[in-house]
């Protein structure tokens, strides 16, 4: 099943000829999207899967293995590798980024706006072989992505009665540099490794100086 928001390439005309169930949806957000595929589909189980990833051969042997058994919990986890200016990441914080994606419909759903995750209760079983992402091919394109989500983030953190935002802003941005430049190895990744760091600490000061900005927008109406 393709559940799509409005694209305005060949994606219905490719998924048809390939057998798939096409859907169109307007764009809300992340969670809103997949939860809606979910309730559309007939089965029991859920493999959510994006539209710039995909399976490794070893993941594929792994699902197959999976379903010709008795499933031990009600979702499942698994590594992902991005694939950023051409290379795949092995450090920097990126990898294995386990991802919740095989589940039991009736027992999780996706939660929140941006880093969209499952809500569930229970433990969490785990598969074998990554998950693909091919994520960002030039750095104007992580630019362009860091904005738009540190605003999703903010956005997010205001609806959720966070207030407080300097710290954050002044200690978190120069923390996260070295958490992954250092702690998460991303010295390991060479320049790309450098570049990571340097938008994850930039990450972290948009989204709280645009957090400061709601905060204060809010303050002033009042």
């Amino acid at each position: 099943m393709v559940v799509d928001a409005g694209s305005t390439d060949r994606t219905e005309e490719v998924a048809r000829q390939h057998g798939a169930i096409f859907l169109s949806s307007p764009w809300t957000n992340y969670a809103e999207q997949k939860n809606f595929a979910a309730q559309k589909a007939s089965g029991d189980w859920i493999f959510s899967l994006d539209a710039d990833e995909e399976l490794t051969t070893q993941l594929q042997a792994s699902l197959s293995a999976w379903k010709r058994q008795q499933p031990q919990f009600q979702v499942y986890e698994i590594a992902r590798r991005a694939r950023y200016l051409g290379a795949w990441i092995r450090h920097s914080g990126w990898y294995p980024d386990f991802q919740r994606r095989l589940y039991r419909r009736d027992a999780a759903q996706f939660t929140g706006i941006v880093h969209e995750a499952l809500r569930f209760s229970g433990a969490t079983g785990r598969l074998q072989g990554d998950l693909l992402h091919y994520t960002i091919d030039t750095f104007a394109e992580h630019e362009d992505k860091v904005e738009r989500y540190t605003t999703l983030a903010a956005q997010q953190m205001f609806a959720g009665g966070r207030k407080n935002w300097r710290a954050a802003l002044w200690f978190g941005t120069p923390w996260s540099w070295v958490q992954n430049y250092f702690l998460r190895g991303g010295m390991l990744d060479g320049y790309r490794g450098a570049l990571i760091a340097q938008m994850a600490a930039r990450s972290v000061r948009l989204k709280y100086r645009k957090l400061g900005e709601l905060v204060r927008a809010d303050e002033d109406a009042k």
